[in-house]
């Protein structure tokens, strides 16, 4: 079983690319997907649960990003496992500073299935000597990820536990438990740019 990291904004893409790989008869085994809004949370994952190839549609986040260098640490995070770039569109500026990293593959959207089943093998076929885990748990339980997408959107802990249906107290024990799990300094280090976390 392969454990692959789909980074993109869509959750329609997420959804579907995990029902094509694991339905569709084109690849050998079955996968274990985790699909992913977030770049913070994306470069733990690298980083903590080890996937066997990372695939993400970057130019989805080009809103988010102050400047492309914030990009340096998800893919230095990813060095030593295969990247293939998925992207919903073309930009000259990103397009020219990914070129500088290790990426596997990069394709356009409407890349033909075909072609990225093609792309998608060859890599796993570069990790085969690589021992794969049978099993793969997330990095974050379903409702800590919860909380830190509405802490990532400004939501105050009442907020927060008004949304889940939790006690205040709670969300302060899932917010230091990302926290620890995500290697995070300060309680505002989501909100930091990469300048700030740098200085």
């Amino acid at each position: 079983m392969f454990k692959i990291l789909l980074i993109d904004r869509c959750h329609f893409t997420r959804t579907g690319f995990e029902a094509w790989l694991n339905h569709s008869g084109l690849f050998p085994d079955h996968f274990v997907v985790t699909g992913l809004n977030n770049l913070i949370l994306a470069r733990e994952h690298i980083l903590q649960w080890k996937p066997t190839l990372v695939i993400a549609d970057l130019h989805g986040f080009r809103q988010d990003i102050h400047h492309f260098q914030q990009l340096s640490t998800l893919l230095n995070a990813s060095e030593a496992v295969p990247f293939i770039l998925l992207q919903s569109g073309e930009e000259q500026g990103m397009s020219c500073y990914l070129a500088q990293f290790p990426v596997w593959s990069s394709l356009l959207k409407k890349a033909g299935l075909n072609e990225l089943a093609t792309v998608i093998n060859d890599a796993l076929t570069s990790r085969a000597s690589i021992k794969i885990p049978r099993v793969a748990a997330p990095l974050l339980t379903p409702q800590e990820a919860k909380v830190l997408t509405l802490w990532m959107d400004g939501a105050s802990n009442q907020k927060i536990a008004s949304y889940l249906n939790i006690n205040g107290k709670t969300v302060y024990t899932y917010k230091r438990n990302i926290r620890m799990k995500l290697h995070m300094d300060t309680r505002f280090s989501p909100f930091l740019s990469l300048q700030e976390a740098e200085s």
